[in-house]
């Protein structure tokens, strides 16, 4: 591949960027694409004023034709960085280039996704507000995100989440070459899914008293979804024939179905009668989708009313619908189908959690006690044969012995 060198200079008494390359037809008629770029028969290159030069730009320019070097443009940064933690309401106001919430969205990205990735994007806008994020280098970044370890003590799914927030305006919006860093991305942590029995969901619906509230419980439970696919719901999703309803962009963008009981579409008819919702199938007091925040705060009251100590999230219940449904004999690949799982391996997971088959397995330690309970009986009746014969020859004839 051809390369082209970005390099800062002196003409005039003007600062510039000069862009250098050997002759090269091809060459030439990109740069001359490039606006305001001027050609210096002094410097023999093509160069543009400071102030009127865009990175960004000249990297689209020269896509997948050369590759462009500018690390000569950094060599006046300032490095000094922030000693202090970075404050909410610091980066909370960080304007962010406008392109990066569009690119985003062209990419069709989720609202909850665009949300954490524009929140990470302005903490690292933040972090370097004195500097130019296009000129910035890879050991610029690295070091933020070593920041970010060391000092923000982030945990292993933010840093990850503040990873993909910068690669993305770097390879995406900025469209450099694909960004690699040195630290080790840290590996998800295989948890176990944390599940409620059938009795103890059945406890925490019972406990509900409002309507609205015991539908949209019920209804995470029913049909397996996630706190955001139920907020997204409309009443048109509903299909009361087939007992079905549809979910339309879950995780990864996909539509999917799942299952509902039948009792709860009877109680659901109820709900729509009382609370007429006009959009959403749950919607706030004011209109509008419901809050996500207030589900979570219906599910642990409940869940206290019900006697449970412990902390029961809204995804709790997704968990319990696809481990009940194994244990109740439905196949993996069913499963794997009402959760809008894209590999089969994440839906195997509930198989660990299952205690149906699990029950079922003979502990090897049993054999032991088994042995040893034979072994002490046959120990016990030969010691009371013993004494029985020991009792007769030493008792008289006559005597008897109670």
């Amino acid at each position: 591949m051809k390369n082209i060198l970005l390099r800062p200079h002196q003409l005039r008494n003007e600062s510039i960027i000069v862009i250098q390359f050997p002759f090269d037809k091809e060459l030439i008629g990109c740069v001359k694409t490039i606006e305001n770029t001027r050609w210096s028969q002094t410097l023999s290159s093509w160069y543009v004023k400071k102030k009127d030069f865009n990175l960004h730009r000249v990297f689209n320019v020269f896509k997948s034709i050369a590759y462009v070097d500018y690390s000569a443009l950094k060599i006046t940064k300032d490095r000094t960085l922030p000693k202090e933690r970075i404050k909410r309401k610091a980066y909370a106001k960080t304007p962010i280039p406008n392109t990066y919430i569009e690119h985003l969205k062209l990419k069709r990205y989720s609202e909850n996704t665009i949300k954490s990735y524009v929140s990470e994007f302005k903490k690292f806008s933040s972090y370097f507000s004195k500097h130019n994020l296009e000129t910035l280098d890879k050991d610029d970044i690295e070091g933020y995100l070593l920041y970010l370890i060391q000092k923000q003590k982030v945990s292993a799914s933010s840093q990850n989440q503040a990873i993909n927030a910068i690669k993305f305006y770097y390879e995406k919006v900025l469209q450099q070459p694909k960004m690699v860093f040195n630290i080790e991305r840290p590996r998800k942590a295989k948890l176990l899914p944390k599940v409620l029995s059938k009795e103890e969901v059945f406890a925490i619906i019972s406990t509900i008293k409002n309507l609205k509230h015991r539908c949209i419980i019920s209804l995470i439970y029913s049909a397996g979804l996630r706190r955001s696919e139920l907020l997204n719901l409309k009443i048109i999703d509903l299909d009361s024939s087939r007992n079905l309803i549809l979910i339309r962009g879950g995780k990864g963008n996909k539509d999917r179905q799942s299952i509902i009981s039948k009792e709860l579409f009877n109680h659901l008819r109820e709900y729509y009668k009382k609370y007429k919702p006009k959009t959403w199938l749950f919607e706030g007091a004011n209109g509008g989708q419901y809050s996500p925040s207030s589900i979570a705060k219906v599910l642990s009251k409940a869940s206290k009313i019900a006697g449970i100590r412990r902390k029961i999230t809204p995804h709790m219940l997704r968990h319990s619908f696809a481990t009940h449904l194994l244990e109740q004999g439905v196949s993996l690949r069913h499963i794997q189908t009402l959760l809008g799982h894209g590999s089969s391996k994440t839906t195997e997971i509930y198989t660990q959690v299952s205690t149906q088959e699990i029950g079922k397995i003979k502990n090897p330690l049993d054999d032991f006690y088994k042995t040893k309970s034979s072994t002490i009986h046959t120990d016990l009746g030969s010691i009371v044969e013993q004494n029985q014969n020991i009792k007769e020859i030493n008792t008289p004839k006559g005597v008897h012995i109670h």
